[in-house]
């Protein structure tokens, strides 16, 4: 189901818990965020839960919203723009989606009041140090995946990555790493535009290593997708 100005006018919105002005689109099988500026930024939640998104993209400026719940769909991308978008999100929840490298959480350190996040059941939660780089790499997260990040997991993380200044050599390779990876991920509207890149034997290697953890079949597609695109370039 189209995410229409329909569908999102007619959804619930209420008083949660928290005191927010919350709006609910769950369970409707939305495949890509559309229209959501008429909701005339007049929400702190909105909920996204169980639908079959890919990609978090195409979000309008939303400077009211605080928390994002998206969890259980589909989502293999982040905007690398994400936080022009939501400038003051403090929670983002993710659980259940397919997120698998490190470097589709580039987008998020630009989130400077993002204090909760969750990666719960991604792939990307099975990667060495992955608890420690997003602590290291998104310094205002206070709890991740339903944990809250202890003093002592920043110092180890310190001591595995050094400072933005001085990173260490792991830091090094695994920005390095990140980089690579950002060069061929595929970022428009939705999703379907893709940057030229010379394409190496690393950088197939890599996408391959990426279609075999695929986890849904539209992961496989954009990986496909974008293995097509530089293969021509």
């Amino acid at each position: 189901m189209k995410l229409t100005a329909d569908l999102i006018n007619g959804a619930q919105s209420y008083i949660n818990p928290l005191n927010d002005r919350e709006l609910t689109l769950r369970g409707h099988k939305i495949p890509v965020i559309e229209n959501l500026g008429v909701t005339k930024d007049l929400n702190d939640a909105i909920d996204l839960t169980d639908n079959d998104i890919t990609h978090l993209s195409n979000v309008p400026r939303l400077l009211r919203l605080r928390r994002l719940l998206i969890a259980r769909n589909r989502i293999t991308h982040i905007s690398p723009t994400i936080a022009k978008s939501v400038p003051n999100l403090t929670t983002l929840i993710l659980t259940s989606n397919s997120i698998s490298n490190l470097s589709d959480l580039e987008g998020l350190k630009e989130l400077k009041q993002l204090s909760y996040l969750s990666l719960v059941n991604n792939p990307i939660t099975r990667r060495e140090h992955y608890r420690s780089w997003v602590i290291w790499r998104l310094p205002s997260v206070r709890v991740l995946d339903y944990e809250k990040v202890r003093q002592v997991e920043r110092q180890d993380a310190a001591k595995l990555f050094g400072t933005f200044d001085d990173p260490t050599p792991l830091a090094t390779k695994l920005s390095t790493a990140v980089a690579k990876a950002r060069t061929f991920e595929i970022e428009g509207t939705n999703g379907n535009e893709a940057n030229r890149a010379k394409l190496t034997a690393t950088d197939r290697e890599h996408i391959m290593e990426q279609l075999r953890n695929a986890k849904s079949l539209s992961e496989i597609e954009r990986l496909e997708q974008t293995l097509r695109t530089l293969e021509r370039s």
